[in-house]
């Protein structure tokens, strides 16, 4: 069945290219038409005010149901429907080929990407102005198409190095239930049968297609298929990627993108709008100003692609809040960051000599979590659209409650098997994994203190 599904995507390959150009169109229109109108007043509602319309769509459902996907499907995003995952590779098939240099290959820039647009988002307010939308989004797409149009021919270098969610992706669609599987055995024996017939293959993402293992790298687009009668579209266990090849295939940079970015800086730029200790801190901050005339950082005149500012809408950052939600995001990511580092580096030494490689694949078990929690972030806002048309919202937190739960229960069953990889004592793999719990319970007090204490 699933085998079925890669062919035919193969064989349709002139439909999503077809599918994902309208996707383009959609989102030229969704980035480009609210600039042009009247910021929406408080009468404004979804389906009276495109600007409204198209925060709904980009907020409230593209980007939360985006990583759902990643989770169900794998990159099918990527390789179907992506906006810039199709103009880079356009542009890359009309550009300068130039190779690709060495500092765009640094391993970390899915981190320094993902942080850097999180953290410039909420400084100019991306989920509610459309200039913000268009100056992060636009710039992003632009950026594609710059890095497309010099480098490679027919590839998308932009998605494989420098795109703000590719890091992000790579990690949920471990989780994918389906994966381009390689059969190793096949690909060897296709060299000396004459009768298998060998065309080539351009994999855009620019995969090792002999040696992929999982499916973080691969965007799904189902071009490889039946290649040389050795890579199918085949269903597998959604634990399997992070147990069983996350022993090698773990990485530093994705263990900072989990514990600092996703369960650090991401949390933060949800948490801070609601936490009532950032506006105490700020009105003592203030006032301890005022008392010495030091006047400037209470100065509201940053301009909006900087910090927020839209007088006309009573929103307006000063350079003092600038400051403070830089250092609260930037907080949580060091707060977080060390106190799940360090309950992961107790239960990595539980289970032997010291190991980074261990703590890295320890560390993939919170991938679960870290997921739920930013579609939990993104959809707050989906609940906030839908409760100003009148919908009610009173069935949320359950389901809030009910999806972190399940999280919860995933990360744990992926830390039990995880610490099952280093050791039979049944002692010792249950020390590593209530040593573990507590990077659970470190994030779960996070959500508890933004969706029910504050």
């Amino acid at each position: 069945m699933a085998a079925a599904l890669g062919e035919w995507m193969r064989r349709h390959a002139h439909l999503i290219r077809a599918v994902q150009w309208l996707v383009v169109a959609i989102y030229a229109a969704l980035i480009l038409v609210p600039v042009l109108l009247p910021l929406p007043d408080e009468t404004a509602h979804v389906f009276t005010h495109l600007t409204v319309f198209a925060q709904f769509v980009f907020w409230g459902i593209w980007w939360p149901f985006v990583l759902l996907s990643m989770v169900l499907l794998g990159r099918v995003w990527c390789g179907v429907l992506c906006p810039e995952g199709a103009l880079t590779e356009w542009a890359s098939s009309k550009g300068l080929n130039r190779a690709i240099p060495r500092w765009m290959r640094w391993g970390g820039w899915p981190f320094v990407a993902f942080v850097g647009t999180t953290v410039y988002g909420q400084m100019v307010s991306v989920y509610q102005y459309p200039k913000a939308v268009l100056l992060v989004l636009g710039g992003s797409t632009l950026a594609a198409i710059a890095v497309g149009y010099i480098y490679g021919r027919e590839k998308r270098v932009w998605c494989k190095y420098l795109c703000p969610v590719n890091g992000v992706f790579g990690l949920l669609s471990k989780l994918s239930p389906l994966h381009y599987k390689v059969d190793a055995e096949s690909w060897r024996t296709s060299y000396t049968q004459k009768s298998i017939r060998i065309e080539p293959v351009n994999c855009a993402p620019l995969v090792a297609m002999r040696k992929m293992e999982g499916a973080s790298d691969c965007h799904m687009c189902g071009r490889c298929s039946g290649h040389r009668d050795a890579i199918a579209l085949t269903a597998r266990s959604p634990n399997h990627e992070i147990v069983v090849l996350g022993k090698h295939i773990a990485t530093g940079w994705q263990s900072m993108l989990i514990l600092v970015g996703l369960l650090g800086i991401a949390i933060g730029a949800f948490q801070w709008t609601v936490n009532p200790h950032l506006v105490e801190a700020k009105q003592l901050i203030a006032e301890w100003l005022i008392d010495r005339d030091i006047l400037w950082p209470l100065a509201e005149n940053a301009p909006w692609w900087l910090l927020t500012n839209y007088p006309i809408q009573r929103d307006v950052f000063s350079w003092l809040d600038g400051a403070l939600l830089l250092a609260y995001m930037f907080g949580m990511g060091v707060f977080m960051g060390l106190g799940l580092a360090l309950t992961l580096a107790a239960a990595t030494r539980l289970l032997g000599p010291w190991s980074r490689q261990r703590f890295y694949h320890l560390s993939q078990a919170l991938i679960p979590i870290a997921g739920m929690g930013v579609f939990l972030g993104l959809s707050a806002l989906t609940v906030n659209l839908i409760k100003a048309e009148g919908v009610s919202t009173h069935w949320v937190n359950d389901l809030r409650l009910f999806l972190l739960i399940s999280a919860n229960l995933w990360s744990l069953s992926l830390f039990i098997r995880i610490c099952g990889q280093y050791t039979s004592h049944p002692m010792v793999r249950f020390s590593a994994v209530f040593c573990s719990l507590f990077s659970l319970l470190l994030v779960d007090a996070q959500w508890a203190l933004m969706f029910w204490l504050w």
